[in-house]
């Protein structure tokens, strides 16, 4: 038995006279071993490998840099949200839905629209044809959003609506809701998506072009400061960018780029930094590499601080906190041997709960064949209850800090994102790059070499290019009755047939006034959606006065 010392002389003995015969007899399976970042992987990791400033570098939960996590306690205090994504068909069949995941522990809600709602049409506009209900719940009118919250007190719940383009309209309808329920809308407490840019960089439900949705997001922000003070003005989203192809380096640097440019946004509006900022949050993607993704957690949390606190000069501390959802990646998800998903989501789930996530979505087993069945959703709230109340990961702070690897890798993590954002600026900012494409190409290319790498066999995905089956394994898949689509556009020509049509048009030309000067508009889409005018309306009035955005033109 040798005795243990340490520093670079040791390793060195332990390298020859340990490693080497080991090498020898049994060669490592790979020559050499990197994160889907890039990030090479030491074989072996010391104190040699870490920032020695603990101050620095760490510090302690819930101060500043905020490396370990936003609060003092964590998870002792209070677990993180359970907050199940979920929305299909009707306001009628969510709302069930809804109620069977709030018996079942869920803690929060979470508004999935569907496609013609996102992009701010109504059902019988002719390009909602075959899309109503189909990705999410069909929402074009006060009604409908009252329906889909029918019996859930506004007031004791949170929800999260991931809405963009139109946000600050739906926005509006969830205000009127609580208003109905006689909830005031400074008791309102949730997150709107809100989130524009990655609309044109990832997801593509953009509506107008990119500067009047500035203004559109920059008036939420003044008008909620104003009146729902509980409420989260924006979720800032890498999980689209995330699922669009890119790596966790690109994901928190070009997440945080974003949340730059929307402070800039809201300062050149004319709000002091520490008026809007504790509001901000952020959503980023869970995927399945454990190391890199729990260290991609702690390096944004860092790096959002010291933007805020050194870039913006923001004074108070919660300012200067990243708080963030997370949701498991859907794009990780398989249609062949489906039940291997259960496993992944639950390894992803426990990364972003040991790198601090506030808020949690764990996708089904099933979503990679369709909407996920009552037993899928059930399966993956299950495995978030586990992890909480089984696992013990939840009952001490930061428990991966002070490993080597990860602090060697939050520090890498941090280190390339920075140098992400540094030439983000010099190409005049986030929303620059995304008029000059420069976000989508660096996209589209880690997404090619991710697909080169799954098709040449030097990606491992466990029953797509290894350890298959030939017989697919069958699953129960969830279908959206095609009739819904009707009856939607049923109960909107009933809706149209019996509310003041005169007054629905004084509205609308009121609303095209303020569009086309500098007022705020979100008193006007209250105003609007409270006499019945519908979302597709609305939309139809701004894309009257702010243009439609075209991808390449």
């Amino acid at each position: 038995m040798t005795e243990i010392t340490t520093g670079e002389n040791a390793k060195a003995a332990w390298e020859e006279n340990v490693l080497k015969p080991t090498l020898a007899r049994h060669p490592e399976r790979r020559e050499a071993f990197t994160t889907p970042s890039g990030i090479p992987l030491k074989r072996l990791y010391t104190p040699e490998d870490v920032n020695p400033d603990y101050g620095e570098a760490l510090g302690f939960p819930g101060d500043y840099p905020f490396t370990r996590g936003v609060q003092p306690t964590m998870y002792r205090g209070r677990l993180w949200t359970m907050r199940q994504y979920a929305g299909y068909a009707t306001a009628e069949e969510t709302n069930a839905r809804y109620r069977y995941l709030l018996e079942q522990g869920q803690t929060g809600l979470s508004v999935a629209f569907d496609l013609p709602t996102q992009i701010g049409y109504d059902p019988d506009h002719p390009l909602a044809l075959g899309e109503v209900g189909r990705v999410g719940v069909s929402i074009p009118t006060l009604r409908e959003m009252a329906r889909l919250f029918e019996g859930i007190p506004l007031d004791r719940v949170s929800t999260s609506m991931t809405i963009n383009a139109p946000a600050a309209i739906l926005l509006a309808m969830y205000i009127a809701v609580g208003q109905q329920q006689g909830v005031e809308p400074a008791k309102l407490r949730g997150t709107v998506q809100n989130d524009i840019l990655k609309e044109y960089v990832a997801r593509g439900t953009y509506i107008f072009p990119p500067r009047p949705s500035m203004r559109l997001v920059t008036d939420l922000f003044a008008y909620c400061k104003a009146h729902l003070p509980r409420f989260n003005t924006i979720s800032i989203s890498g999980y689209h960018m995330r699922e669009a192809g890119c790596t966790a380096v690109q994901e928190v640097a070009f997440t945080l780029a974003d949340g730059i440019a929307y402070v800039e946004a809201a300062i050149q509006a004319g709000l002091a930094v520490d008026e809007f900022a504790p509001r901000l949050s952020f959503f980023f993607a869970g995927y399945t590499n454990f190391l890199e993704e729990v260290a991609k957690y702690r390096a944004a949390r860092r790096l959002w601080a010291r933007i805020m606190r050194g870039r913006f000069g923001a004074k108070e501390p919660e300012s200067w906190r990243l708080k963030f959802h997370t949701q498991t990646g859907g794009a990780t998800l398989t249609a062949q041997q489906p039940e291997n998903n259960v496993i992944r989501v639950a390894l992803q789930a426990l990364a972003a709960v040991l790198g601090g996530t506030q808020s949690l979505h764990t996708n089904s087993r099933d979503e990679a064949l369709g909407l996920p069945t009552e037993a899928s959703v059930q399966i993956a709230l299950r495995t978030q209850q586990i992890i909480a109340h089984e696992s013990g990961v939840a009952d001490t702070v930061d428990p991966l800090a002070g490993s080597y690897a990860i602090e060697a890798l939050t520090d890498e993590i941090e280190r390339q994102a920075q140098a992400y954002i540094d030439r983000i600026d010099e190409l005049g900012g986030a929303l620059a790059c995304v008029e000059q494409g420069y976000m989508q190409r660096e996209i589209q290319e880690a997404a090619y070499r991710q697909q080169q790498a799954v098709e040449a066999g030097d990606a491992v995905v466990v029953g797509v290019n290894r350890f298959t089956e030939e017989e697919a394994t069958p699953v129960d898949v969830l279908t959206v009755d095609p009739s819904i689509e009707a009856r939607q556009r049923e109960k909107l020509a009933q809706l149209r047939a019996g509310r003041d049509n005169a007054r629905v048009s004084e509205r609308l030309s009121r609303l095209e006034s303020a569009a086309r000067g500098s007022d705020n508009l979100m008193p006007f889409f209250v105003e609007c959606v409270a006499h019945d005018v519908t979302l597709g309306e609305i939309c139809g009035v701004l894309r009257g006065v702010f243009g439609e955005y075209r991808a390449g033109l």
